[in-house]
């Protein structure tokens, strides 16, 4: 498939996710829990949520790997298929920063897992640094051109990890991003104080990081987020209930 090849998506989940992301009100986000495998995948579906996202952190670890592109690609798509597979709601992907796949190639994998949308980041692997922003909006520019309407594609922007952190670097960012074709953008570890000065700058939903300590969900969307998700969270409270298991079992 070349990178010029285009895919549609006339009622299939990335339809489904996308419309979730809109006419939301304050307060009442898209609250997406992050499945490790089929099992946990079931479990959130069969709880009622209208769509899943797979963090790569609590999939990396569920096979075996740190965070962060050690885990190697094919296995990472196995997983989200795996994943897909197992339930009848979209599911979007965290492909991190894409594993060095070329545009087409990472749109047709996502597709050939059954993912409706992905998550991807601006941070380069390779270096631990920031892409720089318009280089980065090529990137996703160019996925957008590949997948058309059939993946839903989150922006993630890391400047609160390893860039200036404040609001207008953010922004400027995700204003970038939004018109590359990001459906959403998530300005992952933004502080609660500057999430509403973000949402209110771009056109597009906001995705927002929700971990024990910050608010709830209900109360990131009252500033302004569109969509919460929990990163590699829900996986570790899983272990931690393991963990208690298998010491009770020790006595």
């Amino acid at each position: 498939m070349t990178q010029e090849t285009k895919h549609t998506a006339v009622g299939t989940g990335a339809d489904v996710l996308r419309a979730l992301h809109h006419g939301r009100a304050a307060g009442d986000p898209l609250v997406l829990p992050g499945p490790w495998d089929a099992a946990s995948a079931r479990v959130f579906a069969d709880a009622g949520f209208p769509a899943l996202a797979t963090p790569s952190a609590g999939i990396s670890a569920s096979l075996g790997y740190e965070d962060g592109e050690g885990t190697p690609p094919d296995e990472m798509f196995g997983a989200i298929r795996r994943i897909a597979r197992a339930v009848d709601v979209p599911v979007t992907a965290d492909v991190e920063a894409g594993y060095g796949l070329p545009a087409a190639e990472l749109v047709e994998r996502l597709l050939e897992a059954g993912a409706a949308g992905c998550n991807l980041e601006d941070t380069d692997p390779a270096t631990g640094a920031l892409v720089e922003p318009a280089r980065q909006a090529d990137r996703l520019a160019a996925v957008r051109a590949a997948a058309g309407s059939a993946l839903v594609l989150n922006a993630r922007v890391d400047t609160y990890l390893r860039g200036e952190r404040t609001p207008a670097a953010a922004v400027e960012r995700g204003l970038l991003y939004a018109a590359a074709g990001a459906d959403c953008v998530y300005p992952i570890l933004a502080p609660t104080t500057h999430l509403t000065t973000i949402a209110e700058a771009l056109a597009v939903p906001v995705n927002a990081l929700c971990r024990p300590g910050t608010p709830s969900p209900w109360e990131l969307g009252a500033l302004g987020v569109t969509r919460v998700t929990f990163g590699g969270t829900l996986h570790t409270e899983a272990l931690e209930s393991v963990r208690s298991i298998a010491s009770a079992l020790t006595r």
